[in-house]
């Protein structure tokens, strides 16, 4: 149990920086591969394959995000017994996911698999990438399953205090991602179904991996066997909490979902952009989402705690954080964007166009990351039903801004980044809204009183 970290106690800042540091380093890893896969695509395979591939991202997402917001569910909920001190609870939590992951991923699996060829269609995607999306999201939805059980176990142990533990995982994952990628590309010639093979055996890897050595080394994860039964109980609040963050997330990917619809409708050229700047945001996003991450643990312990100062302390000191990286990459992508697009392709147009993009997105930034800095507290504490509200604020500016935007002559295709910026600073200025209302600590502190109450009964 040395890996274990509690957070009710010492600096918020130190605790958080600490602790993001390791999910950061992982993060990158993630994306260092996904990176990987279309430079890969990108160099060998051609600008085509790139887009089939950038075509999926946001619907194999939209499946990824149920059992994905189950888990982060799960981890609040450990995260908050474990500010509460409360063991017994903890192991329920860990026995319940087993379910709660396995059915959601289960599902979400199959259904990917079975409708891709009619979800591709409803994207308008071309003909000449048509074979090529499907093969690559029919792939890539077989590895729902490993990703839900890796982040189920990754969400746990870092909600315990221990963020090195997944990195270790990642890592692993990242290099034999980027090996079979290599291998199955260049040496195969398996395209882009070579591509989406590698990441399923990486995330299957990195997921039984993870859950074998949390079983060996914490003892939460050692279950008796019966500890194995079904808690409805359990099971509905992992669902309370973890499905309006997975509706949040799957009506996040609807809206980039209808939102690639319109890139669709400009041509191969800005669908490549399109996958690249969506590469490079991923990466710069990483900072943010550990940054989140770790808010979300702290949020999580302390509110289990009954501290909510200690979270408004660590919420304004995480924002200056994230609001100081937005600022520092605005002039990276105006100084070195060129440059950066041009490691994906050949193409000239595809550079030029991608280099315009990311100067435009990027000065939105800030807003980006004070979405992900406000919404972790909300989550930590348990205000996940703000989520849906959330997702509807994203969904209606996508589809929204999109048509305006994309309309407007002088803007054309330049509408779509447009239409990312604009959906980031509305989302900020709503989240940023709840939580100046306190909604959060109100539920946070009812449901800690609610817990006691429950335990001072069964004593």
């Amino acid at each position: 149990m040395s890996r274990t970290t509690d957070m009710t106690v010492g600096k918020p800042l130190g605790h958080i920086l600490k602790f993001m540091l390791p999910l950061l380093v992982g993060n990158l890893f993630q994306q260092f591969y996904n990176m990987v896969d279309s430079l890969v695509v990108g160099n060998y395979v051609g600008a085509d394959a790139l887009a089939a591939v950038g075509n999926c991202g946001s619907v194999t997402f939209f499946f990824f995000s149920l059992a994905n917001g189950l888990a982060t569910g799960i981890g609040i909920l450990t995260a908050q017994y474990f500010g509460a001190h409360n063991e017994k609870k903890i192991r329920t939590v860990i026995a319940n996911a087993l379910y709660v992951l396995g059915a959601a991923s289960l599902g979400a699996c199959i259904l990917g698999i079975v409708f891709s060829p009619q979800i591709m269609r409803l994207l308008a995607t071309p003909e000449r990438i048509m074979a090529d999306s499907v093969i690559y999201m029919r792939v890539t939805c077989a590895g729902i399953i490993g990703i839900a059980f890796y982040n189920g176990a990754a969400a746990i142990l870092r909600a315990l205090g221990d963020s090195r533990t997944p990195l270790y995982f990642l890592i692993l994952s990242s290099i034999i991602n980027i090996i079979l990628d290599l291998l199955f590309v260049l040496q195969f010639q398996w395209g882009v179904f070579g591509v989406g093979f590698a990441t399923i055996v990486s995330q299957y890897v990195s997921a039984m991996a993870c859950i074998l050595y949390a079983y060996s080394r914490m003892s939460y994860f050692r279950l008796r066997k019966e500890e194995l039964r079904p808690d409805r109980e359990m099971i509905w609040r992992s669902v309370c909490l973890g499905v309006p963050l997975a509706l949040q997330s799957a009506m996040i990917s609807l809206s980039c979902i209808v939102l690639q619809g319109v890139i669709n409708s400009f041509g191969e050229a800005v669908m490549a952009a399109s996958t690249i700047i969506n590469r490079i945001e991923q990466l710069v996003q990483q900072p943010f989402c550990s940054l989140a991450t770790a808010l979300t643990t702290y949020a999580g312990q302390n509110i289990g705690a009954g501290k909510p100062e200690r979270v408004r302390k660590g919420y304004r000191q995480s924002a200056v954080v994230a609001i100081c990286f937005g600022l520092f990459m605005v002039p990276v992508a105006y100084l070195f964007g060129e440059m950066i697009v041009g490691a994906f392709v050949k193409e000239g147009e595809v550079i030029a166009i991608g280099t315009k993009a990311l100067q435009i997105t990027s000065s939105f930034y800030v807003m980006l990351g004070m979405i992900h800095v406000t919404r972790s507290v909300l989550n930590g504490c348990g205000d996940t039903g703000f989520a849906l509200l959330n997702g509807a604020t994203e969904v209606a500016c996508r589809v929204l801004y999109s048509q305006i935007f994309t309309r407007i002559p002088i803007m054309g295709f330049w509408g779509i980044w447009f239409t990312t910026g604009a959906t980031w600073a509305t989302t900020a200025f709503v989240c940023i809204l709840r939580y100046c209302t306190g909604i959060w600590k109100r539920r946070g502190m009812a449901a800690v009183k609610t817990e006691n109450a429950e335990i001072g009964e069964k004593a």
